[in-house]
């Protein structure tokens, strides 16, 4: 441990999710004396419990494409597609949008896709160190995950297929017959498909954050539900952390709040261009008999996964900010495509807006602030923050406690926006 942290130091998580809970534990294991702030109690309808599920190891290639600039149109207009936008919001977004595109060459794409899978290829032994201490037989299962597509041709798959197989991913291209034998009761308008048979699935989200966080408060971690208004430093570059109740000094603290995460490193002085891709899910009771894993349908860009609460219907890409309500359209657009595929499906229920937390290239932030070298980071995860969690947790715990590591952390760092 480093010289100047001693054993049992504070550190304050700011944030309940499954970035902060996996990083408390693993904070915890280290000896550290851990306080977990957040407004809410864990699970309690934020992107830890509304997510896909999924645990992704495969999912290194970034949307930030060179071809996506010419589908975006196409995106937009279709009544069926995956992207939206709320126009009240644009100009919000003008400046996300600008480094957005800068990000969409080649070169930029392939710097994400590479260190997205170093920490991805790390992603489910760090989970599994984590549930060596919990049981989740019952909750987590190892079917792989299936694309499928409608177009004949390849080439719009290409360019992910090559770059995963350059990176030593595991995947099997599927025929139509392959994809039936597999998930027989899907609608066969697909052409063709892939499976990643080392993903994994959540059977329910939510109990297996639970499952960690009462793991951790076994452990000696203390838990405040209490909301953070203002993060300061002490004479002694100690972070103070003022809440709607208390006030907190700590030796380190790690804000881990999603996209809400924004709201605090602005008031530290870093400029870090977060913002929100606004994710939805429904629920279809009792018809989890329907999939025996994930798929995702790529040309209407949404999943669904089989879970106890029935077939979860997830997607879409809402760029509207954390403040506009629930968009009744994209509810009606996942309702449409599940039926789509399963004609048989019913009422649905629990219709959820969540907040993916996305930056411009497509990388989380991960580490200490370029300001303040108490203070460390954990978000930016995008659509992978739950695939993620135990992995990222692990490092920015090693980085607090001064440990040396392999990995080039470089391009996780806040200080790439300077």
């Amino acid at each position: 441990m480093n010289g100047d942290l001693k054993m049992g130091s504070s550190v304050g998580v700011i944030g309940a999710g499954i970035q902060g809970v996996c990083l408390s534990l693993n904070l915890i294991k280290k000896g550290f004396k851990v306080t977990l702030i957040d407004r809410d109690d864990p699970g309690n309808i934020s992107a830890s419990y509304g997510n896909a599920g999924h645990f992704s190891p495969y999912a290194s290639v970034p949307i930030n494409r060179p071809d996506i600039l010419i589908d975006v149109p196409a995106m937009l207009i279709s009544s069926t597609g995956p992207l939206a936008l709320k126009w009240n919001y644009v100009p919000k977004m003008i400046p996300w949008f600008i480094q957005f595109i800068k990000n969409c060459t080649k070169k930029k794409m392939m710097h994400t896709a590479k260190y997205m899978h170093q920490i991805l290829d790390l992603a489910l032994p760090a989970y599994d160190e984590l549930f060596e201490n919990i049981d989740v037989s019952d909750l987590v299962e190892s079917k792989g995950i299936i694309y499928f597509w409608t177009n004949k041709d390849l080439k719009s798959r290409e360019l992910e297929i090559n770059i995963r197989k350059d990176l030593g991913v595991k995947q099997q291209l599927l025929t139509p017959h392959e994809i039936h034998d597999l998930e027989p009761h899907i609608r066969k308008i697909y052409h063709g498909g892939i499976l990643y048979p080392n993903a994994r699935h959540a059977r329910n989200p939510k109990k297996i954050l639970l499952k960690l966080f009462d793991l951790f408060i076994k452990k000696g971690g203390k838990f405040e539900k209490q909301n953070v208004e203002k993060i300061s430093f002490s004479s002694e570059e100690k972070p103070v952390i003022k809440t709607n109740i208390n006030s907190y000094i700590f030796d380190k603290a790690v804000i881990t709040s999603g996209a809400f995460s924004k709201k605090l490193t602005d008031q530290v002085n870093e400029k870090i261009p977060l913002d929100t891709e606004r994710g939805y899910h429904i629920h279809f009771k009792g018809h989890d008999h329907l999939l025996s894993r994930p798929v995702i349908f790529l040309n209407r860009g949404f999943g669904i996964t089989p879970m106890e609460q029935g077939l979860r219907v997830v997607g879409t890409v809402e760029f509207g900010g954390l403040d506009n309500p629930l968009n009744k359209k994209r509810i009606n657009n996942l309702v449409n495509n599940a039926k789509y595929l399963f004609p048989e499906l019913t009422e649905h229920y629990d219709e959820w807006l969540g907040f993916r937390p996305t930056l411009p290239d497509f990388l989380p932030v991960i580490g200490s602030s370029k300001n303040y070298k108490n203070l460390f980071y954990s978000f930016g995860h995008h659509h992978l923050g739950w695939t993620l969690g135990a992995i990222s947790g692990k490092i920015v715990a090693s980085m607090i406690a001064g440990e040396k590591t392999n990995l080039d952390l470089a391009p996780y760092s806040s200080s790439r926006f300077s």
